[in-house]
């Protein structure tokens, strides 16, 4: 495997979506009027991801790894396109349903190929050294994505955390050493 390659592009979808979920609270602020509303959001997301990691993971060694994640990196690209257009409460609630299918694909698809290619003898360095990485990569996003919202607006984050996921998908799809 192209450990280096993954681990780049799991940087760009670490650095895409940190871009978007710390300042997410601010949009559900603009459509709705509580924090109770943000945590049912959230809530939505995470119980939508639990139920359907099994059919994922069910199906993940017959689609393949690739697939699953271009199928994310794409799913992504477009899901972040609505959430400026969100004007109630309840397209977020439908749009967090979605974005919880799809960080359920991201999640298991990652698990997977850390467990197939990682050398077992040294599985934790190379895991640790894969979580530095992309951990870096979010912590630029989180501090760079404050400054963008001080001069553009909260709806301009979902846009640029667009393109950069329709950029993931692009080098995803170049990845050829991920099972297909």
């Amino acid at each position: 495997m192209n450990y280096k390659r993954f681990i780049y592009y799991q940087g760009i979808v670490g650095m895409a979506s940190s871009m978007i979920f710390p300042f997410y609270i601010l949009l559900i602020r603009n459509v709705g009027d509580s924090y109770a509303q943000f945590g049912w959001a959230y809530g939505l997301f995470a119980l939508t991801a639990a139920l359907f990691y099994p059919v994922i993971g069910k199906y993940a060694d017959y689609v393949g790894d690739k697939s699953l994640l271009a199928i994310y990196s794409w799913g992504m690209a477009i899901l972040l396109l609505f959430f400026p257009l969100a004007s109630e409460v309840w397209h977020v609630y439908v749009l967090q349903v979605i974005m919880g299918i799809l960080g359920a694909v991201q999640k298991n698809s990652e698990k997977t190929i850390l467990a197939r290619y990682v050398t077992k003898e040294i599985a934790g360095a190379q895991i640790g050294r894969y979580h530095v990485w992309t951990s870096v990569a979010a912590a630029i996003a989180v501090i760079a994505t404050g400054y963008l919202v001080d001069f553009l607006t909260i709806a301009s984050i979902f846009y640029v955390a667009s393109l950069i996921f329709a950029g993931s998908g692009i080098i995803v799809l170049k990845l050829q050493t991920i099972k297909q």
